[in-house]
């Protein structure tokens, strides 16, 4: 689909919404030929300032996996683990003033680092696709919010690895046990660094869990400094040259926080030596990734507790 008829399909969307009861409508086109791009537009208000999340999917899932749904006899489980489409409608009721629209990023190889490691200028290519999306949207008044899941955080360090600064258009960035990719040597805890000295309305979001201990089939499947837990580690000790972090301690959660918590690390223990990869986002994960350092944080849910958003599912 091209971009002009992209542009006029959301200016139709807009307008039967605005005539009629509908609160969301999908877009789906492909860009490049190999990536699938599905947009979920809200009932737009069009005074309203725009928050785009473009949403990276984690290894192995679909578009239809990751949005969720209520589970049906033969269904596939793989629809109850994520529910983003359930909790962006709940994110929906509680930011009043600003219209939520997430972009579900897919690519045909089901794995953003595969993906990368297929196209030499993948951060290239990466930055094209964020600015095809953008491009859809009024820009005056849109902010952008770079997140994932699992192997959808290489989408992330791809569009870091095209920029020397981060441009000031996105507001957060938040890795949902998806910061394998991180690297000092590539510069990501500095960028990262300037970028939220810049502004303070700028968020970073980071969880983990203990994966380096984990255990599936009695047998470790992540390297000591391979995991979630080791690059989340040393990202906090990057900024902890910049900025000053503070730890709470809240039974099997840590809490690294500074900057009023618009830096926010939440690290999981793992006794246990289980796997808690997909509960990250099951346990109203996405929302707190979006409503963390905000006024609106903690509000009507808690992270890593009971799924509030239930009742939002389709």
């Amino acid at each position: 689909m091209r971009l002009k008829s992209i542009i006029l399909f959301l200016i139709l969307v807009t307008w039967a919404q605005f005539c009629s009861k509908i609160h969301e409508t999908t877009l789906h086109f492909r860009y490049p030929e190999d990536v699938s791009i599905t947009i979920d537009v809200p009932r737009m208000k069009l005074q309203k300032p725009t928050l785009l999340i473009f949403y990276a999917l984690p290894n192995g899932n679909s578009t239809a996996w990751t949005m969720g749904k209520q589970l049906e006899e033969g269904d596939d489980w793989h629809y109850n683990i994520q529910h983003i489409g359930a909790q962006t409608r709940f994110l929906r009721q509680q930011i009043k003033d600003r219209n939520i629209v997430v972009a579900y990023l897919e690519n045909d190889l089901k794995s953003w680092p595969s993906w990368r490691r297929k196209f030499i200028n993948n951060s290239e290519i990466i930055h094209s696709i964020v600015d095809t999306v953008m491009s859809c949207f009024p820009t005056k008044h849109l902010k952008i919010a770079l997140n994932g899941h699992s192997g959808g955080g290489s989408f992330i360090f791809g569009y870091l690895n095209g920029v020397e600064e981060i441009p000031g258009i996105v507001e957060r960035i938040s890795f949902i046990d998806s910061n394998y990719g991180y690297e000092d040597s590539l510069r990501h805890g500095e960028k990262l660094t300037n970028w939220l000295l810049e502004s303070d309305k700028r968020f970073l979001t980071v969880y983990a869990y203990n994966d380096s201990i984990a255990l599936y089939k009695g047998k470790s499947f992540v390297s000591a400094t391979g995991g979630t837990w080791y690059r989340s580690k040393m990202m906090i000790r990057n900024l902890e040259q910049s900025f000053d972090v503070t730890v709470d301690d809240r039974d099997s959660l840590i809490w690294y926080n500074a900057l009023d918590n618009r830096i926010q690390f939440i690290l999981k223990r793992n006794p246990d030596r289980g796997i808690y990869h997909t509960e990250q986002v099951a346990k109203n994960g996405f929302i707190h990734s979006i409503l963390s350092g905000t006024p609106l944080e903690g509000k009507g849910y808690q992270y890593f507790e009971q799924r509030v958003y239930d009742g939002f599912i389709k």
